[in-house]
């Protein structure tokens, strides 16, 4: 079959699955986050950790509950990496050392899944599955939680209350992660995944040579890593390991995986707001940015000038035979613009200009569909500063969803705006500036730069995506993209969390024939011109100075 025609087919079936989900998965998390009963399981929970599953919190409060959770998730499995050598199952792997166990805990609690190890030849099983795996579980639902709040916020009116944070993240593990993720994984395994606790196999290879197989837990972590938009691989190849992603099948599962909470999660928007259509107008606007990436990236890819290039039809440098150009530049967009981080293909292989798209995805704030939770509430930010825009061209007060957007939410919504900003291009600067960030790059010139320019955006956004050629277990990159990733994933919570009780607080504001309407594809190009003009005005120098330049000089 012609490889355009396969990639077009292919882009094809996975729009058709996601529109197929779309509506009962929407709708059912919808039910899930606004049920008022506990199923069995649920109420042992809340037993177990002291939680009264029914009490209404504030938003100090929901934030509070996140940080203590997230606070002892971290010296949970900071602990746990230290001293894995005394574990059951450990394969006889040393402690993980502390600057890199510090990193490690920071990027699994905060959904990011950075890592500067190598999984199969430094984490025993143990530490694998009760400590990363179930973080992948637990972090998404934090983020899920959060939006669900963030909803709340415009659906409820004068009061201050956001739900239950125990309720919220107990009810997103147990009813929508964790049977998705059992589905998911027996697909996994039926396709050639492995799945199992068995001890190190050594092979002799044609060449007489020696090689060490590490066995594991996998099927069922990559479940969760995709669908969790987690991202964290058993394997250092990741999802272009076979074990991990074992045929075009799995490939195309695993990136289904990635976008199907996302993309579904505008329709519980809608439904728990009580607009269809508002969902609609949300999802149309990630899907518009995701599809022209997905088109951008592939034609570079094929398009990549050189000899090489146009001997292998495309730059194949970096990409696995078994999924070639299209199925790669498919992956390396949507795990981009959500906050995964898994890869089937060397980000740091391609293109200037197609590695500059794939930063743009991780600097827009991954909201096109973004990460689990994270994306819902990323893009309704968005969504205020672009009813705010238009309220100035009319000189009118802005509104959303029958909330006033005055000075306080205007502010909260800029506060979280400049956070990941500031985070990365401070961090980029402080790298640059220093010894050990010029030590890291294994390249000179723009593409060194877009090295480490990748690395803190990808920290700072919650991605854990990376240049493969950038050197990053060193005390310095572990602590200061560690910092990065916990204040990128949990100061914008704070802002998200007061913005919702701001908007519960007041009461609703009666729709009249001055109102925009929001659930309009008018407002859908606005939030799109929204979206990249702000990005584009705050990264445009640094990436200028990175994939743009490296790009016009190839």
């Amino acid at each position: 079959m012609n490889p355009v025609l396969a990639d077009v087919l292919q882009v094809t079936a996975l729009i058709t699955a996601l529109a197929l989900v779309h509506r009962p998965l929407g709708d059912y998390m919808a039910a899930v986050y606004s049920s008022p009963k506990h199923l069995r399981v649920e109420k042992w929970i809340y037993r177990s950790v002291g939680a009264n599953p029914d009490a209404e919190m504030r938003w100090p409060a929901y934030l509070r509950g996140i940080l203590i959770f997230s606070a002892v998730g971290v010296l949970f499995l900071y602990v746990m990496q230290r001293v894995q050598d005394t574990l059951p199952l450990s394969l006889g792997f040393q402690p993980i050392t502390p600057d890199q166990a510090f990193n490690t805990a920071a990027s699994f609690i905060s959904n990011t899944n950075w890592q500067s190890y190598s999984g199969e030849v430094a984490m025993s099983h143990v530490t694998q599955t009760a400590g990363l795996a179930v973080q992948n579980f637990v972090s998404a639902a934090v983020g899920m939680a959060v939006a669900v709040a963030l909803v709340r916020g415009f659906a409820r009116s004068r009061t201050g209350e956001l739900g239950n944070f125990w309720s919220d993240l107990v009810r997103g593990t147990v009813r929508i992660l964790i049977p998705l993720s059992l589905i998911a994984a027996i697909i996994l395994v039926a396709c050639g995944a492995i799945q199992n606790f068995g001890d190190i196999h050594h092979v002799t290879t044609l060449t007489g040579d020696q090689q060490a197989l590490s066995p594991g837990a996998v099927a069922s972590q990559e479940a969760i890593k995709d669908l969790g938009t987690n991202g964290g691989g058993f394997f250092n190849a990741n999802s272009a390991h076979p074990f991990e992603n074992p045929n075009g099948l799995a490939n195309l599962l695993e990136i289904f995986l990635l976008l199907v909470i996302p993309f579904s999660m505008p329709r519980t928007f809608g439904k728990l707001v009580g607009s269809l259509k508002q969902g609609y107008a949300i999802v149309g606007a990630m899907g518009v940015i995701w599809f022209a990436a997905v088109i951008a990236v592939t034609w570079l890819e094929y398009a990549h000038p050189g000899t090489a290039s146009q001997l292998a039809g495309g730059a194949m440098e970096g990409k696995e035979q078994r999924f070639g150009e299209g199925a790669s530049s498919l992956f390396s967009v949507s795990t981009t613009m959500t906050s995964t981080g898994a890869v089937n293909s060397f980000h740091d292989s391609f293109s200037g200009l197609s590695g500059g798209v794939l930063l743009l995805g991780m600097m827009l704030g991954e909201i096109t569909p973004g990460g689990v939770g994270s994306g819902l509430y990323g893009m309704l930010i968005m969504a205020i500063i672009a009813v705010f825009i238009a309220g100035l061209m009319v000189g009118r007060t802005p509104e959303y969803l029958g909330k006033k957007i005055g000075t306080r939410e205007i502010k909260l919504a800029a506060c979280y705006i400049l956070i990941t900003p500031a985070l990365v291009l401070i961090g980029t600067a402080v790298a640059m500036a220093l010894p050990d960030g010029k030590e890291a790059m294994t390249n000179i010139g723009a593409h060194g730069f877009s090295e480490v320019l990748y690395a803190y955006t990808s920290g700072s956004n919650n991605n854990g995506s990376a240049f493969a050629g950038f050197g990053a277990n060193t005390p310095f990159f572990n602590i200061s993209i560690g910092l990065c990733m916990l204040l990128g994933r949990f100061l914008p919570m704070v802002f998200v969390l007061a913005l919702a009780g701001s908007l519960a607080e007041q009461k609703p504001v009666p729709e009249t024939a001055g109102t925009l309407r929001t659930e309009k594809p008018l407002f859908t190009g606005l939030l799109v011109g929204t979206v990249l003009i702000i990005t584009g005005l705050t990264f445009f120098p640094a990436l200028a100075l990175g994939p743009l330049a490296e790009g016009m000089a190839s």
